[in-house]
């Protein structure tokens, strides 16, 4: 038991404050002295993972969740192994504090030659590497470690992105006074003039529009807009739609919602609705080739406005230090005075129940999947077959997706799931994740078992790398993987194994399995028998993009 207040009961206790009751990690020599204070905590508790790159993974589907999360890993081996979590991290704006151990201050003013580190005396190589994946670093010493972690985590917050912090074994040992105030993010104050500059233009862009219609995006659930954007959509009667990444950002029973675009890959009511309105309202928006079929999107610059975290555009002209919450106002304000007459598109129909009998293909699957959705399930899906495959679902009210588009990497919707449940034991956690993918994180599935967590897991198994099949190299063996015993792996993975699992190959089957787990009292795992080169139109139109350009010569 802790008795004298150091540096890392400051950190715990500052994470708590940001609502990370979870800390995902792998210990090491190096972060024990820390851990001891973790352990200690009323507050913040320890979560063990099966290596670092899964623990990023967990921590970024926590944060997704939760609104930030943490992970702790050791000096030069821990923290470079989790560091393509943190990029995933970085790309898709999600707020992760990476914490890590390091060497004693002495050690390393010295430039001894200890292990985890390159062997020639330096220090800061790894450091120096975080610096491209995080918003903010710090090297904790005695006598700043304080104020240092305040600023790196009020910078996290503000920017949505990692933080990164250096924290010698001593420094965490040495002592300090708790906070006297309490940790509040520094919003940046708006630039006034040109909010004012913005708010004209876009009066005279959507004055004489006799059609508006809306696209947000992930940026928009990142920065919190979910409430507004919902209410302004209902109450305005605005078409509105959203990409991947986005789903889950609106109630998508509700007459309004036309689809997911896709670029010329979206359905035709949703590419009207978006791309020939006189004024589209872009926010929040990342045009990726994985999301545009190849970057095929058709919304014109000239009949556009952009919304970004800290920038907004209208037409061709950007306006600096708008704030995403500040813009969204100014134009709830302008189109609340002018109401539009537009007729509302007709929704497409949601998929149809798969039929009851026959064997699986990738369109009865996802209609069994529609079919089986509650309100406030978190549906994870992994790069591949399993998230384009799922762009084609009608979420029920309340339930979000979790996609990893922008980074694709594959194999993290397994931990993230982890990271998810562990935010909302309460909600239902549905992953649907390809055996390719799996095989890369499965190790996870023995810390769900051990935390009692009930995630359902629907394990496509199209013998493969399907998606890659479908970009390239169909019958090359580099698209192969060995085949495994899936229905097995969660008694290999836990002694004390609570969990069912099954093998699927009908339609009939995978409908009563999903029914038994509408309500899931333990971990369930599917493995869902799919055709080897069946792949979702989505996915089709996108992989098709993708060779033509890395043909390119």
């Amino acid at each position: 038991m802790q008795t004298r207040y150091t540096i890392a009961d400051y950190l715990v206790e500052r994470l708590g404050e940001c609502g990370i009751d979870h800390l995902f990690g792998v210990p090491g020599d190096y972060n024990l002295q820390f851990l001891d204070h973790v352990i200690d905590s009323p507050r913040v508790r320890w979560v063990g993972c099966a290596n670092e790159l899964n623990a990023a993974y967990a921590a970024d589907g926590y944060a997704r969740i939760h609104g930030a999360g943490a992970l702790l890993t050791t000096f030069g081996v821990g923290e470079l192994s989790a560091l393509n979590g943190v990029a995933g991290s970085y790309a898709e704006y999600v707020p992760v504090l990476h914490i890590v151990g390091a060497p004693v201050t002495a050690s390393q003013q010295r430039g001894d030659l200890v292990h985890h580190t390159l062997g020639d005396g330096d220090f800061s190589h790894f450091y120096d590497m975080s610096r491209h994946v995080s918003v903010a670093r710090a090297r904790l010493t005695a006598s700043s470690a304080c104020r240092d972690i305040d600023s790196v985590l009020r910078e996290m917050l503000l920017e949505k992105r990692p933080g990164y912090l250096l924290l010698p074994a001593d420094v965490a040992n040495a002592p300090a006074t708790p906070p006297g105030t309490p940790l509040l993010p520094v919003d940046r104050a708006a630039d006034e003039q040109a909010l004012a500059a913005f708010t004209r233009a876009a009066r005279e862009l959507l004055s004489p529009a006799r059609s508006v219609s809306m696209l947000a995006d992930f940026l928009a659930l990142r920065w919190g807009l979910q409430p507004q954007l919902q209410r302004w959509v209902t109450t305005q009667k605005i078409p509105h739609a959203t990409m991947l990444m986005g789903k889950g950002l609106f109630n998508e029973q509700l007459p309004g919602f036309v689809g997911t675009y896709s670029g010329e890959a979206s359905d035709e009511i949703t590419r009207r609705a978006i791309e020939e309105a006189d004024v589209t309202l872009c926010i929040g928006t990342r045009f990726a080739d994985t999301l545009t079929a190849g970057f095929s999107q058709r919304i014109a610059a000239q009949s556009s406005i952009e919304l970004q975290p800290f920038a907004a555009r209208v037409g061709k002209r950007w306006f600096s230090g708008i704030t995403l919450a500040q813009a969204a106002a100014a134009l709830e304000g302008i189109t609340s005075t002018q109401p539009l007459n537009q007729d509302i598109p007709t929704r497409p129909d949601a998929p149809e129940r798969a039929p009851d009998a026959g064997s699986l293909t990738q369109r009865s699957f996802w209609q069994s999947v529609q079919a089986a959705l509650r309100p406030g399930d978190i549906v994870l899906a992994d790069q591949g077959t399993a998230a384009f495959g799922a762009a084609s679902l009608r979420l029920p009210e309340n339930a979000g997706l979790i996609v990893q588009p922008l980074w694709g990497s594959i194999g993290y919707t397994l931990p993230a799931a982890f990271g998810a449940q562990t935010a909302a034991p309460e909600r239902r956690t549905l992953l649907i994740i390809g055996d390719g993918a799996a095989q890369l994180t499965i190790q996870e599935l023995g810390s769900m078992l051990r935390d009692g967590l009930r995630p359902v897991i629907l394990l496509l198994n199209n013998d493969g790398y399907t998606v890659e099949r479908a970009i390239h190299g169909p019958t090359q063996r580099y698209n192969d993987i060995s085949a495994w015993n899936w229905t097995r792996l969660p008694e290999a993975l836990s002694l004390d194994c609570q969990a069912q699992s099954l093998r699927v190959s009908g339609v009939e089957e995978l409908q009563d399995a999903l029914a038994a787990v509408a309500s899931p009292r333990q971990l369930a795992l599917i493995e869902v028998m799919l055709p080897k080169d069946d792949i979702p139109p989505l996915l089709r139109a996108v992989t098709r993009a993708l060779e033509a350009r890395n043909s390119e010569e």
